[in-house]
């Protein structure tokens, strides 16, 4: 008699409802057939799932066993179905009978040889898939098994092997459901403390204000100047993650397959740094299957590019559409998946390829047409969507060695999180969460200025040949300035010190 065993697909960031259908006969004998549009991970656990059922004590069935992966016209990737075809083909063949409603479960993981369970990713995407489908218990790996309770509403069962999954199924031997753990959402152990950097006040003041509003930031300067050091402190004076930020963070780094040591939840925002030689693939995601890049690794945390103008120029323009609308959009053979993609980026470049164009105390080696063409390796439109640029000089001796004490991380990060609470307050109802976030429309509703600063404003525009796009952020960076300093409204100073952080016209 055929049987039908739930489990779930990921595809991307969510995931679909599996019906592993199992049916004996009507073949050459002691054959066994997998169909539904498998991949070649799936087609070879007709061998783990023959050997994991052998080596449970079972005897595999002497005739033709079909596997039916439905939907037939979905793709099925991944070693997660083992555990799915293995007990649908336990109770096709009477095996096991199980004395729990099956209707009401979802199966999910890889099996050994020896019948032993392995972990699998995106397994929190399909708890809550699972959750929302009115599934009321899901079958996991241990390892797995703390990730999948962050859905509050299942019953989540740790399986070690197969012989323990049939003698609980069949209320021999029952298994004792996870419980939820607590959560803590603090940063993890701050290493790179903004107290740590000497000098560089007004960086550290830019620092403050990305952090504050979620914008991106361009730093150049000489090598040395402490562009990379500054940049690992952003996360330091960064607010802690919320519940929904962290399930979000979660559901990307376990369908990467990037949870480190089996972690339940990420608590902390995330820093990613990729090597300049990285490919656009890497960087915005994508593959066969696609899968999330450095860009959504990143999401609500830091995307540091260091030297920014060694990254090959075509990599560079696949940040365009991320940069403005904080998702990525992967269209591919497999299918079109969009992935979240809203990051601050900290980008650090040397001002010339030698380094040390504009140095006080050191000559640049490089000709014109040299600091020029190392410029154009980032195109105008990149550079537009960038809301601060800051030259970073180099510092002095008195300075790397003054023991004057500066504010640390836990000092700023206050400053911070008040600044986001009132963005909170304005944006209640919408999408948005920080002023980066702010349409066009809602720039205008939420960013107006007084006579003396639309003044300042058209000038700007008028003497630095600002587009439109350079407007409204400008605007957007007046309003967390204006955060910042706990006023209501944009005065002529916030709008002055936003437009300073725009590049100098050469």
């Amino acid at each position: 008699m055929p049987s039908k065993i739930l489990s779930a697909a990921c595809l991307g960031l969510d995931a679909e409802l599996v019906e592993a259908e199992a049916d004996t006969g009507g073949g050459q004998l002691g054959s066994f057939a997998i169909v539904g549009l498998p991949d070649t991970a799936v087609q070879e656990s007709k061998e783990r799932v023959r050997s994991a059922i052998k080596n449970s004590g079972f005897d595999f069935p002497k005739i033709k066993v079909t596997v039916n992966l439905a939907p037939a016209d979905l793709r099925k990737q991944g070693p997660s179905y083992d555990l799915p075809i293995a007990i649908s083909v336990l109770k096709a063949t009477e095996k096991i009978r199980p004395k729990v409603d099956l209707e009401k479960c979802l199966f999910v993981g890889e099996l050994a040889l020896n019948g032993d369970l392995r972990p699998i990713n995106g397994v929190l995407s399909i708890a809550l898939t699972a959750e929302k489908k009115g599934i009321r218990t899901i079958f996991v790996p241990k390892e797995n098994a703390a990730e999948a309770k962050l859905a509050d509403g299942l019953e989540v069962i740790p399986v070690e092997n197969l012989k323990e999954l049939a003698d609980h199924l069949e209320n021999i031997s029952l298994i004792t459901a996870k419980e939820s753990g607590s959560l803590n959402f603090s940063n993890a152990e701050i290493l790179n403390d903004m107290s740590h950097i000497r000098g560089q006040e007004h960086v550290k003041r830019a620092m403050e204000i990305a952090a504050a509003g979620a914008h991106n930031i361009l730093m150049s300067g000489p090598p040395g100047s402490g562009k990379t050091l500054i940049a690992r402190t952003l996360p330091s004076i960064l607010p802690d993650l919320i519940l929904d930020e962290a399930l979000e963070l979660t559901k990307i780094y376990s369908v990467a397959g990037m949870l480190a040591n089996n972690d339940s939840l990420i608590t902390s925002r995330p820093f990613r740094a990729p090597h300049h030689t990285t490919s656009g693939v890497a960087l915005v995601g994508g593959g066969t299957w696609p899968r999330p890049g450095e860009i959504s690794l990143a999401h609500r945390g830091v995307l540091f590019l260091d030297e920014f103008a060694e990254f090959s120029r075509q990599t560079l323009e696949n940040l365009r559409q991320p940069l403005e609308d904080g998702i990525i959009n992967v269209s591919r053979a497999a299918g079109n998946l969009t992935f979240p993609a809203k990051f601050v980026l900290i980008a650090a470049m040397n001002p010339c390829p030698c380094g040390y164009a504009n140095d006080q105390e050191k000559d640049c080696l490089c000709s014109q047409s040299q600091v020029i063409n190392y410029k154009k390796k980032i195109s105008g439109p990149i550079l537009d969507r960038i809301d601060m640029h800051i030259e970073v000089p180099r510092l002095h001796f008195e300075k790397l060695t003054e023991q004057q004490k500066t504010e640390d991380s836990k000092t700023i990060k206050l400053r911070v999180e008040k600044a986001r609470v009132i963005q909170q307050k304005r944006f209640a109802g919408t999408k948005c969460i920080t002023n980066s976030d702010m349409s066009s429309e809602m720039v205008k509703r939420f960013c107006s200025t007084d006579d003396n600063s639309a003044v300042l404003l058209r000038n700007a525009v008028d003497r630095l040949h600002l587009s439109a796009r350079a407007y409204f952020r400008i605007l957007k960076l007046a309003r967390t300035i204006a955060d910042l300093s706990g006023e209501e409204k944009i005065l002529t100073p916030h709008v002055a010190e936003a437009i300073q952080y725009r590049p100098k016209v050469e």
